[in-house]
């Protein structure tokens, strides 16, 4: 039956599940949901995704939801032996820990100055609090920046849906205009590196919306 990806491509969930399609080298059929589109709230959607949020990814009579979540059971699925995702205990928690961190560290951070920036009309955006909000999102930056000092990747010389996960919302905040920033050149050293990855290109190398 094929696999199939709900969600609006500029979702930065949705985007990350296809940035890993891609990398796979797997088909699938993507259908728009969330936002302008709708859908999301309706009874049959609510049915596979009780959320009502986006992406949901629906294998045969298989249904799963939250992005990273979708990352690993795609590379677990289709991707047997793939270096995106390590088999080796250690080297895989190390991956997993990334992707919890994009949850529990960035995402927090992340959405008020995104949702401030590029989802509010320039004529109601507060700038001053645009920028307390940025300034409370450097210090997780500065972490990555950290580790990526001494790696290629986020967890070491090899590309890992780790990097998917933190370049999802790197592209974010690498991307931000009107607002003062620190200068974290690890991270802009890898996320340049990721940027030529056609797979990134294809997903995310547009504009923000």
């Amino acid at each position: 039956m094929g696999l199939t990806i709900w969600g609006r491509a500029n979702s930065v969930n949705v985007q990350k599940a296809l940035w890993c399609l891609a990398e796979l080298n797997l088909a699938y059929e993507r259908i728009d949901a969330g936002m302008q589109f709708g859908r999301n709230n309706e009874a049959d959607y609510l049915a596979m995704n009780p959320n009502g949020r986006v992406p949901t990814l629906v294998d045969g009579d298989f249904v799963l939801w939250e992005s990273n979540s979708i990352m690993r059971y795609l590379c677990l699925a289709y991707g047997k032996g793939t270096p995106i995702y390590p088999e080796v205990p250690k080297r895989r928690a190390a991956v997993d820990r990334w992707l919890d961190w994009t949850l529990s560290a960035v995402q927090p951070v992340d959405r008020p100055v995104f949702w401030a920036l590029i989802r509010t009309p320039s004529e109601k955006q507060d700038m001053a609090q645009i920028q307390k909000d940025a300034d409370a999102e450097a210090p997780v930056w500065a972490i990555a920046d950290r580790q990526l000092s001494t790696r290629r990747f986020m967890e070491g010389d090899r590309f890992t849906i780790a990097d998917i996960a933190v370049g999802a919302y790197a592209r974010r905040w690498l991307g931000f205009k009107g607002i003062k920033q620190p200068k974290f050149a690890h991270l802009e050293r890898w996320f340049a590196e990721l940027a030529n990855r056609p797979a990134f290109a294809k997903h995310l190398g547009g504009p923000m919306s």
